[in-house]
């Protein structure tokens, strides 16, 4: 038994390695586009809202780069995880792993790559003055919850992907709307009162609200915010597992 795990911890980590590899092949840039792409949306939302709509929200580089960086984890995490099965359809055929592991693995791969920009994020919040402190430790809790809740939304669109190809398009779709619906450059005081709560339970805008008090206020996230991001994350990750194991016997009819 042990030996079998040892053989599916390999696979895994080798499908985390595959993501990398696929993704900065034949870059002449490498990793560095990943740094590339959040500079590029913070200076051009920083022009937008400092030069032309004239925001009021002080440093906004950081109080922007806050909102861009969970954003990028889960628009891409949540498009790789949901065509994970297709992509590596002959691997499923021929090796005996837990069908679970493949949307896992991508959501992980993309945690690995939202390292460096959320070092860059730190390395932006260090130079406006922003010190760490004890409510820095709170980082890893909440990531780890907002990746919980991406993994159970990929098990999901993963398993209804290979069923339904089109749902790839549907999560492209979302991933728009939500770049909207998402305080990425816009605060939370500017949100309606009476949808401030149903924000709080859209693990990504409250990823975003807690980066902000936990670097921009100096706080620790508000408890009733941690609470909601716990449930909806617990919550995805079981419903998502659920429906991905009613969906599996059906995988070898479309793959």
């Amino acid at each position: 038994m042990s030996r079998w795990w040892k053989q599916v911890a390999n696979v895994f980590w080798q499908l985390v390695l595959k993501d990398f590899r696929v993704r900065y092949r034949n870059m002449s840039l490498g990793m560095f586009w990943s740094l590339l792409n959040p500079l590029v949306m913070m200076a051009v939302l920083t022009f937008i809202f400092t030069r032309i709509f004239r925001s009021d929200v002080p440093n906004f580089p950081v109080f922007v780069l806050c909102g861009i960086v969970p954003f990028n984890f889960f628009s891409l995490s949540l498009l790789t995880g949901t065509t994970s099965l297709v992509d590596n359809a002959n691997l499923i055929k021929r090796v005996a792993i837990p069908r679970t592991l493949v949307p896992f693995s991508t959501v992980i791969g993309n945690a690995m790559h939202t390292i460096i920009q959320m070092s860059l994020l730190l390395v932006f919040a260090l130079a406006f003055g922003y010190m760490p402190n004890v409510h820095w430790l709170w980082l890893p809790v909440i990531w780890l919850l907002t990746i919980i809740f991406v993994c159970g939304l990929s098990l999901a669109t993963a398993a209804l992907n290979v069923i339904v190809r089109d749902m790839r398009y549907l999560v492209e779709s979302t991933n728009v709307v939500l770049f909207w619906m998402v305080p990425i450059f816009y605060p939370f005081s500017a949100i309606p009162e009476d949808l401030r709560d149903v924000y709080q339970y859209n693990p990504v805008a409250a990823l975003v609200l807690a980066l902000r008090q936990i670097i921009m206020e100096d706080s620790s996230p508000a408890s009733s915010l941690l609470v909601k991001l716990t449930v909806v994350s617990f919550a995805s990750l079981f419903f998502g597992g659920l429906l991905f194991q009613r969906l599996q016997r059906r995988f070898y009819e479309h793959l």
